[in-house]
C-alpha cells in the first residue's frame, strides 16, 4: 500500500480533495502553504495519519482561494479566525486568517507529503505553529498533546531546532 493510499484509506478520499485544493490554488497562482500536522509529516521522520488539513493564504489572496475552492466543489463556513471548508472526504480543511502566519507562504517549501506534492511551511514556521498551538490554552487538552508530540518529533528529526523551543517544552519532553 502506497502513502496515499493509506491516507485515502485513513480519510475517506482526502487525497482527492488535498490534490483538488492544490490544483486550485497552483491553477490560481495563490500564494499557500500548508501548517499543522501535513508541515511535520513533511519535516518529521515517520508521518502520522492526520484528517486535518491546516493551511494558510496570502491574505490579499484569500477570498481569491475561498471562490476558487468553492468553484472546485467545497463547501464553506466563516468563522473570525479561519474559513473551514468541506470537501467529499472526512478531511477536515481549514485556512487560518490569524495575523501569525502572514508570511508563511513567502517562505514554503515544496514537498511530497503521503505521496501529493504541495507547499509547506518551512521547517522553523512550523515548529513556531506547533509551539504557538501548544501554548493555547483555549485548545482541547488532546490537541494540545498532539502539539506537543507534534514538537516532540519535529526536535528529534532535527535536533538543531532545540534552542527555539521553550525551556518549559523541553522539560515535558525529556529532552
Amino acid at each position: 500500500m502506497t502513502l496515499r493510499q493509506f491516507y485515502n484509506w485513513q480519510t475517506a478520499g482526502g487525497g482527492s480533495d488535498v490534490s483538488v485544493i492544490v490544483q486550485a490554488l497552483e491553477q490560481h497562482e495563490i500564494p499557500w502553504c500548508m501548517i499543522g500536522g501535513l508541515a511535520v509529516n513533511h519535516w518529521a521522520r515517520e508521518p502520522m495519519a492526520t484528517a486535518d488539513v491546516d493551511l494558510v493564504i496570502a491574505a490579499e489572496r484569500v477570498e481569491d482561494a475561498v471562490a476558487a475552492l468553492r468553484d472546485a466543489g467545497f463547501t464553506e463556513e466563516r468563522f473570525d479566525w479561519s474559513v473551514n471548508l468541506k470537501g467529499r472526504s472526512k478531511v477536515s480543511i481549514q485556512i487560518s486568517t490569524d495575523e501569525f502566519y502572514r508570511e508563511f507562504p513567502s517562505r514554503a517549501v515544496p514537498a511530497d507529503v503521503h505521496g501529493i506534492l504541495m507547499r509547506v511551511a518551512n521547517l522553523e514556521d512550523t515548529l513556531k505553529r506547533k509551539i504557538a498551538a501548544y501554548g493555547d490554552s483555549s485548545r482541547r487538552a488532546s490537541k494540545r498533546q498532539k502539539d506537543l508530540t507534534d514538537i516532540a518529533r519535529l526536535v528529534e528529526a532535527h535536533p538543531g531546532l532545540q534552542p527555539q523551543v521553550p525551556q518549559g517544552i523541553l522539560q515535558r519532553l525529556d529532552f
